[in-house]
């Protein structure tokens, strides 16, 4: 595997959620703490920063243009000329939105979890595109990385922790079923975001651990890569082909963070990813 290298070298107090859309040809993350959307388009070197009013956890492309975004206070849109409007706004005190995924189906599956990390504080929710919410976990206490096999038959999510990955099989539009997929041992960190390859193999990043993990879809670990950073968020397959690897870093919390320490890395011609679907697409 190639070397790690800089994408976009930033100081974000905690980046996660990197997201390609195919459309613009741009990587999308979020600086959750800062309130800040970040988009880089590759191609271009073009960087481009929206503020938000609210701390978000994640931003994903809109099939109708525009972004659907995973606020403090509930799940909102940005059109394409920036008019914001709620499709669920739900505030509770000491709480706000983290890690979300868009599903083979469309739907936002978006996470919450307690300031305080309070165990069985958060949850994690399917949003359909008209703002309907289904609960899927409640009493889950830091709800990160959520993703899907090739054919959409298993959902892969991650209650950070737990230490586990888990992974359930899909009934319709909801999973049942959850059991272990794979454990991060002690000392190794925690899981937190994940993408799920065209192999099917499962990349985990693991904050506190300075340290990407790729599980065959056995829940072997076949491969690891040693990262800069002791705190990388979430990675996904973004670029030409879907080959480069991309992965949002944080700095919260850290005394001595390392100068990378909140930059976008990417490893280019890391694997192959999967296509991404739009919020609303199907």
């Amino acid at each position: 595997m190639k070397a790690v290298e800089v994408a976009v070298r930033e100081s974000a107090a905690l980046g996660e959620g990197p997201t390609w859309d195919p459309v613009s040809e741009r990587l999308i993350w979020v600086d959750i703490l800062g309130s800040r959307i970040h988009m880089y388009e590759p191609g271009s070197g073009r960087r481009t920063v929206l503020a938000t009013e609210q701390h978000v956890g994640a931003a994903k492309p809109r099939a109708a243009g525009g972004l659907v975004v995973n606020l403090r206070d509930g799940v909102a849109v940005y059109d394409v000329d920036g008019a914001f409007s709620w499709l669920v706004h739900e505030p509770v005190a000491g709480r706000r939105g983290n890690d979300a995924t868009v599903a083979p189906d469309g739907s936002l599956w978006a996470g919450t979890m307690r300031y305080d990390e309070r165990t069985g504080g958060g949850n994690l929710s399917r949003i359909a595109p008209d703002g309907t919410a289904t609960e899927i976990f409640p009493a889950v206490s830091v709800s990160n990385g959520t993703g899907w096999s090739p054919d959409g038959s298993f959902v892969y999510y991650i209650d950070s922790p737990t230490r586990r990955i888990d992974v359930c099989r899909m009934d319709g539009r909801l999973p049942v079923d959850r059991s272990p997929f794979a454990t991060v041992e002690e000392g190794a960190g925690f899981p937190d975001g994940l993408t799920v390859d065209a192999d099917g193999c499962v990349w985990v990043a693991l904050w506190d651990g300075a340290q990407l993990r790729r599980y065959t879809p056995d829940g072997d670990l076949d491969r690891t890569l040693d990262l800069p950073v002791r705190r990388p968020t979430a990675c996904t397959f973004g670029g030409p082909g879907l080959r480069d690897l991309y992965i949002s870093t944080a700095r919260t919390g850290l005394a001595r963070p390392h100068p990378l320490s909140g930059s976008l890395l990417v490893v280019p011609d890391a694997g192959e990813g999967l296509p991404g679907v739009a919020f609303g697409a199907a």
